[in-house]
Formats: structure tokens, sequence, C-alpha cells
């Protein structure tokens, strides 16, 4: 039998059980007793951590100041049984809590809390199985810490393209990488997860031992346990090519000129281009491009246009991937918040609007104490959807009218009284993109967002299909009839 068909009768029985009995929700909960417990009931390995200690601070920092909190206390497991009898506890007092691994989300309390913040840094084995050819890595880490563990082995995994990026939640909410042309997204590329249940028990979660769940975890984020390890397909990987260019307002017309020239012929899955359209409090405007070719070399043209015009900055070679990646400018810690537009493809029109929507908000928003406002690009190929062997919560549609290339917008800020005008900006920035991509005749009107993405309080609905919502609700339940794991943040079904 699978979770799905557990009889909907038994569920909605143990749901009435559990809010008739007050176990739904609790009330008046002594938070930093449930830390003691916590501390008293696991191995002597795992710890608990207060304010005023180094390991507190590190575990409760996150990179948007919008996603911070003072939690009671932080924990660290070392192995998934502790954080079993963690969740049991948690599920007992009724605690909030949140799950942190980078910390990179920027929307409020998705792994920040007032109760127990659990840190994963402590899972953070990297383990390259050459005959399987996977790699098995803990849920602690950064991309840069996985990516400098494979050089050794000449392989790679597909995962985030900065420095920073916490491979959790990336992993768990889809994962659009440099190699994604090649490879698809990193859902598409994970071939088992070490799980804990909301009710403590550890599992691993397959294809072919859980789909329900292989399904649910590949998307569908913390709603369904805790996920330890995650194991991935192993990609070969030599050294590549490229890096970071810059350039001045005055050549944006040359380069969307290579851009347009580049995303409309170039069909090489190996070949990718990232691009930052930025505002800078007290700095010029400038375009950013990250060149990535997947080999040490790349063929003749795809690249010419971009190197011939007259740049500010440029930082390209052939190296590691890992050194590839470190040329990225890492965005400071602010006030954030990010949004998702899908599109075809970008034509001129489109690249002319999008540096104009920099240069409004930008200007509009300082006064607003906003420091950055970014408007990223990524284009990729239509074959983008067609590496899943097995459907996945994100993305729940794969069709053609998904888009395969997309806008992400990001705004920075100081001023905590401005947070609703910035995310109100960026609202109507994303709605008035999307909607001049479907009159140019893209087709793009029902592409769901990207939940890694999306900005907070987007629906559900925007980022997954209604069947998959009823599929993943279903699935929730049968697995978390306490809803535990609703005592976290994030996208909740």
């Amino acid at each position: 039998m699978t979770l799905l068909q557990v009889p909907l009768l038994v569920i909605s029985g143990l749901i009435n059980l559990f809010t008739s009995t007050g176990l739904w929700r609790g009330s008046g909960v002594d938070y930093n007793a449930t830390c003691q417990e916590i501390a008293a009931s696991v191995s002597p390995a795992s710890k608990v951590y207060y304010y005023g200690s180094p390991q507190f601070a590190n575990d409760t920092a996150n990179w948007s100041f919008t996603n911070s909190q003072n939690s009671t206390c932080s924990f660290e497991p070392t192995n998934a049984e502790d954080v079993g009898i963690a969740l049991q506890i948690l599920a007992k007092k009724r605690t909030p809590f949140g799950v942190k691994g980078g910390g990179h989300s920027p929307n409020p309390g998705f792994s920040s809390t007032l109760g127990v913040q659990i840190a994963m840094r402590l899972f953070s084995e990297v383990v390259y199985d050459e005959n399987a050819q996977t790699v098995t890595f803990g849920m602690g880490l950064v991309w840069e810490d996985v990516y400098s563990a494979l050089l050794q082995y000449n392989v790679t995994v597909v995962g985030g393209r900065s420095f920073g990026v916490g491979v959790g939640g990336f992993v768990l909410g889809g994962g659009y990488s440099f190699v994604s042309n090649e490879y698809g997204l990193s859902v598409d590329n994970i071939v088992s997860l070490e799980l804990v249940l909301p009710n403590g028990q550890v599992t691993n979660v397959t294809n072919s031992s859980n789909p329900d769940l292989f399904y649910a975890l590949r998307g569908g984020f913390n709603n369904f346990g805790i996920v330890t390890t995650v194991t991935m397909k192993a990609h070969p990987q030599s050294l590549v090519w490229g890096g970071l260019i810059s350039y001045a307002e005055a050549e944006w017309d040359a380069f969307n000129n290579a851009t347009v020239n580049m995303v409309s012929t170039v069909t090489d899955p190996k070949a990718a281009v990232y691009i930052s359209t930025d505002y800078v409090v007290g700095e010029p405007p400038v375009i950013t491009a990250i060149l990535f070719y997947d080999g040490p070399t790349y063929p003749d043209g795809i690249y010419d246009d971009f190197l011939t015009i007259p740049s500010i900055e440029q930082n390209i070679s052939t190296r590691t991937f890992v050194s590839l990646a470190s040329t990225i400018p890492l965005i400071p810690s602010l006030r954030l918040v990010t949004f998702w537009v899908a599109v075809e493809e970008f034509t001129l029109p489109m690249l002319e609007m999008i540096q104009n929507q920099t240069l409004f908000y930008g200007n509009l928003l300082t006064q607003s104490s906003a420091v950055l406002i970014s408007y990223d690009l990524v284009p990729l190929l239509p074959s983008l959807y067609n590496h899943s062997e097995a459907p996945s919560a994100f993305p729940s549609l794969r069709g053609p009218d998904q888009g395969h290339s997309f806008i992400e917008i990001i705004y920075g800020w100081t001023n905590e009284s401005y947070d609703e005008t910035m995310i109100q900006a960026g609202t109507e920035s994303a709605a008035y993109m999307k909607q001049f991509a479907v009159d140019a005749g893209q087709n793009v009107s029902n592409a769901l967002q990207y939940p890694n993405a999306a900005a907070p309080g987007t629906p559900l609905v925007d980022m997954y299909s209604q069947a998959a919502l009823d599929t993943l609700s279903l699935i929730k339940i049968a697995v978390d009839p306490l809803d535990v794991m609703g005592l976290a943040g994030g996208w909740k079904f």
C-alpha cells in the first residue's frame, strides 16, 4: 500500500481526534524546557547551545535579515537518530522550530524560529561512490564544500551556482544549475534521501522504496520530515572555461545584441550564461555576466561577441568548476526579497525592458533605504525539463507552457519599515514583466513560479499545480497527522 492509499476516513478521524483533545496545537509552551529536554535526551555528541555562545550565533545567523529571529536555543545534531528524538520532543511540547542548512532563504521564518533552531551543519560528509557513480552528502553543507570535495575525483553534481548557498533548501526546492542544460534540475538527479519522519523514525527514501515520498520530497521542502543526507548522480567534470565579465551602461546595447545572438543560435547544452543587471546605491549601474562552458575551451563563436565588447572588469580563464563559481559576486546580508518570472526567450525588447525596470526601481526605491536592485537573467534550453526519470513535486508541470528560462528579481534594503514597500514594488515589477512576455506572444501565462525564489505570501497554487497540491496534501497528512512539520516555517501544504 502506498501513502496515497491511506483511507481518507481514517485520516479525517485522526484530525478530529487531535483537534478535539488539544493535541493539534499547544499553548503556553515553555520553549526553554523543550531545549533542556532535548539536551538531556540526545547522545553526548549532539549539543544544545544558548545565546552568548559562538555556536548559537553561527546556528541562528541567516543570509537575509528578513529571515532572522532570536531562537530560545540551537540544537546541533550529529546523527539522524538524534534528529528523531528532537522531533518527538518538539511534537510532544508543540514547540516551534526551524531547520537551517545554509540559511540562504530570504523569506521570514523559513529557516528561523523563536523556538528551537535545528542547525544541520554537522551533517557535513561528502562520499563519492565510484561504482554507483553517486555522491552522498549532508544537508549542513554549502555548495562550495561539495564541489571542493569532489575535485579530486573529477566529478560533480547538479548544484547551486553561487558560494554560500546551502544544499538543503536548494535540492529540496528544485535546483537550477550551470549544468542544468545537460542534466536537468537538482531534483532530477536525486537517487535517494535519508529522511527523519515527523514521528522520529529514520528511513531511506528512493523511487522504488517509497515513490510517494520520493515525489513529495523533490520540490516539497520540509513538509514531510527532516532530510539529513541526499544521494545524487555524479557527472564527469573536467576543467571548465569562463568567469565574470561586466559592462558599463554605455555598452548595454552591444551586450543586448550579443545576448540575443547567443540565446537564439546556441543549442550546445554545455554552454550557459548568467546575467545580472544591477543598480547599487552610490555606484553606476552595471551588467555582469558569468560565462560558462563545461569544458576547458569553448567552440569558436559562442562567446566571441561578449569578449569583443569593452568591459570594466574581466576574470575569465580555464579553471576548476569551484574556481568559476567563486567569481560570482556575493550579495551582502541585507533585508532581502526575491521574485520569479518564467520566460521562453530573451528578445531585444525584453532585455531593454528589464534594464529599464532596473533603473526605474533603482531610482525609486533608494528613497526607501534600497541598497541593491538586481534583475538576474538565466537563459536555458527548451529541453530543460526533459531530464526527469520520475515525477516531482516541483516542477509539477513540465510542458512547453512552463517556460524554460527565467528572471529572478532581488531587492535588498536596510530599514525594516520599508518591508511592505519593497514587496509591493517587486510584485508590481514581476507582474509587469510577465505580462510583457505574454503580450509578446510567449506562452507563459500559466507558468508556475520557482518556490526557492517566490516572494513571501505567494499562493501555493502559483508554484504547484492544483493536482500536485492535492497529492502533496494527502501525502503530508499520511506521514504527519500531528502536523509536526507545521511547527517549522516554509511553504506549507
